[in-house]
């Protein structure tokens, strides 16, 4: 994996940097806004933007705004325990579970969040009507804040695990 260790054994990783601009009377002024991806790689994921004069200091942030908003991944083995799909504005995210030796089949963020999380194999598609990379994101932790255990359903509807369900 390509991101960075923090010493809270957390690993990061930026997604997307983007520059903005504020007209004013001299010229203009510009901030850089940045969203990162910050996850345990076992189940904890969480995703922050950040936004500075410098980069380093937007990371910073986005790092700090990451941590503070981890989600717990849910899963079956290595993949996901059911298909979801993810909706954001008009960003909608597909997740679908894959066979064993998949991989992550995924663009940007969602690969981010997914590898980051600790899913090994997925496959997932962007299907909305936008590929923003921060509704995409947003999109992507709602699917993942809406999956369910088989353990988690059973439960709900008030049974027990037996030897067929296992």
């Amino acid at each position: 994996m390509n991101g960075r260790q923090s010493n809270s054994d957390m690993l990061e990783r930026v997604v997307a940097i983007n520059r903005v601009s504020k007209v004013v009377k001299g010229g203009k002024r510009f901030r850089f806004s940045v969203l990162v991806v910050v996850g345990d790689g076992e189940s904890k994921v969480g995703v922050g933007m950040g936004k500075a004069r410098e980069i380093s200091e937007a990371v910073r942030k986005g790092i700090e705004a990451a941590k503070k908003d981890l989600r717990v991944v849910k899963k079956v083995g290595k993949t996901l325990p059911h298909p979801i799909i993810g909706k954001f504005g008009s960003a909608e995210v597909l997740l679908k579970p894959a066979a064993p030796g998949t991989g992550v089949i995924a663009g940007g963020v969602v690969r981010a969040i997914m590898e980051l999380g600790g899913v090994k194999d997925v496959l997932t598609k962007i299907v909305g009507r936008t590929n923003n990379p921060i509704n995409v994101a947003r999109a992507t932790l709602s699917a993942v804040g809406a999956l369910r255990t088989p353990d988690e359903i059973l439960a709900l509807r008030g049974k027990k695990r037996t030897q067929e369900t296992a």
